[in-house]
């Protein structure tokens, strides 16, 4: 099993734990029965220019502990006050070592929208996005049929939710496009042996339509990727273990923009 297997794996061993608790009948409900949301991070990201999604990160399969003690609501606020456009929390607990307290005390902390990052394998996930408090879920499609892809996105809806749905090539592109995601992820690393490919976003650009946004993940470390970003038309970037380790978020921020810090 590759690691992307693993994790989609524990991921449906855990909605099965939270079912046995509550049911997805009666999460269905209670998710149901707040607001609708507006589909925030989607409006987020479609603003003038490159939009950043801060991610907060203890851990990773691939780079181990990012931070040892992982101040997570002080890292929230610094993106925040730095101007991020949205922020992204990890709530795979095993790899990552995420938590849905994370997400939910993140989410009540700060204004700009949060997405829920995390292996969504079941509905049952979706409704715990809205009621964590989330604006947003990452639907990846090495993970789903193009029919649970597409049942998904119609969850989203219902509950205005919008979804990041990640691709890692072109076929993957053509079932988020047909499915009719609205906002397209490309990963540069690819999970199932963590090699990042810089080149990932530009080769697969061009077979997302105008009028769909589009996000480059993963391995953004510098202004010369932002900038390279920038050319191909990407509508906005996420970023995480290169602002989590950064000594000063603001100006890592600041230098990732091309401004003075």
């Amino acid at each position: 099993m590759t690691i992307l297997d693993k994790l989609a794996a524990h991921a449906e061993a855990r909605v099965a734990a939270a079912r046995e608790i509550t049911s997805l009948d009666e999460i269905k409900e209670r998710a149901l029965a707040l607001p609708e949301g507006g589909f925030e991070f989607e409006r987020a990201l479609g603003r003038e220019g490159l939009s950043f999604i801060c991610e907060c990160k203890k851990a990773s399969p691939s780079k181990g502990i990012i931070s040892a003690d992982f101040p997570y609501l002080d890292i929230a606020r610094e993106y925040q006050a730095a101007g991020a456009d949205c922020i992204s929390v990890l709530t795979e607990p095993k790899w990552f070592l995420g938590s849905e307290r994370y997400l939910k005390e993140i989410a009540a902390e700060v204004s700009i929208p949060c997405l829920r990052k995390d292996f969504t394998v079941h509905e049952y996930m979706i409704y715990e996005a809205k009621l964590l408090g989330a604006s947003a879920v990452l639907l990846i499609c090495s993970i789903l049929s193009a029919d649970r892809l597409a049942r998904y996105l119609a969850v989203c809806e219902e509950l205005g939710l919008s979804a990041l749905v990640e691709a890692h090539n072109a076929d993957e592109i053509r079932t988020a496009v047909s499915a009719g995601a609205r906002v397209i992820g490309v990963n540069n690393r690819d999970l199932s042996d963590f090699s990042v490919d810089h080149d990932n976003s530009r080769r697969l650009r061009e077979l997302v339509p105008q009028g769909t946004l589009f996000v480059s993940e993963s391995g953004i470390r510098s202004r010369e990727d932002t900038a390279r970003l920038e050319q191909i038309g990407a509508d906005a970037v996420l970023v995480g273990e290169a602002l989590v380790r950064a000594d000063s978020i603001r100006a890592k921020l600041c230098e990732l923009r091309g401004e003075p810090s």
